[in-house]
């Protein structure tokens, strides 16, 4: 019983494995106006979260590496 299961196991591997490899059908792979609006709309949202990331990034890093020309007496 093993070796029926083991050997129908192996078969429906091997023969199965050409179905992954299948082309795309006809129609599939061309997309739509809107799938590409909606891919897009994504995309600005990234930028425009990102642009204010840089410039912070941009200005922390600026206030880490700046010469500090006022010192700031403690009175303790």
């Amino acid at each position: 019983m093993k070796n029926i299961l083991g050997n129908t196991l192996i078969a429906l591997i091997a023969f199965s494995s050409s179905a992954y490899a299948a082309t795309a059908t006809e129609g599939a792979g061309d997309g739509s106006l809107l799938l590409s609006l909606f891919i897009g709309f994504f995309a600005l949202i990234v930028v425009f979260q990102l642009v204010p990331a840089v410039i912070l990034f941009v200005g922390l890093v600026r206030g880490l590496f700046s010469k500090d020309s006022k010192k700031i007496e403690s009175s303790s």
